[in-house]
């Protein structure tokens, strides 16, 4: 098969949990933009985030969206602020199909509440954080999608349906035999 598909959202939206099981119900491979770059640094993101500052991390991070935008067929999850770069808001939408998975602020709290991995998040009201990235980000989303799913509460095998169904809709997968 081939597809490239790439998955966009908030931190939390279900991004790389989705894109791993897209991928083996696709029999593609999968890539998390953000464990492709923990690799080429050699430490955590927040690690590179606190020593070299964002705008280092958003430059490396748009050198791997353009490449990985540009490979063979495969599903990409991408960081969350992945859009904020209108060049890789470009690569994607030229090299890939992309799916906005959509939560709401309040619902991405209710998911990350308890996370300290997420340096962007580390504040001290990490909702109202996750509000105003939301309203910076979700028109960014939208540019950058051909397809949007509101991830809400359904199970991943759910959301990959849904995924799968938009994609056969619109005549980018073959429908199933």
């Amino acid at each position: 098969m081939t597809a490239r598909i790439a998955l966009v959202g908030m931190p939390g939206s279900g991004k790389s949990t989705v894109g791993r099981h897209l991928a083996r119900r696709l029999g593609l491979p999968f890539f998390d933009s953000d464990h492709v770059i923990e690799q080429r640094l050699g430490c955590a993101i927040r690690d590179y985030f606190a020593q070299a500052g964002e705008e280092a991390f958003r430059d490396l991070e748009e050198k791997v969206i353009g490449e990985l935008a540009g490979a063979a067929s495969a599903v990409i999850a991408t960081g969350g602020g992945a859009v904020l770069r209108d060049a890789n808001r470009q690569h994607l939408r030229a090299g890939t199909q992309v799916i906005y998975l959509r939560s709401s602020p309040e619902e991405l709290f209710r998911r990350l509440r308890h996370d300290t991995q997420r340096p962007l998040l580390q504040v001290a009201d990490p909702l109202a954080r996750l509000r105003a990235m939301y309203a910076e980000r979700d028109p960014l989303y939208r540019q950058a999608s051909h397809f949007q799913i509101e991830t809400g509460r359904p199970s991943v095998p759910t959301l990959v349906n849904m995924i799968l169904m938009q994609l056969e809709l619109a005549g980018v997968l073959p429908p199933p035999p």
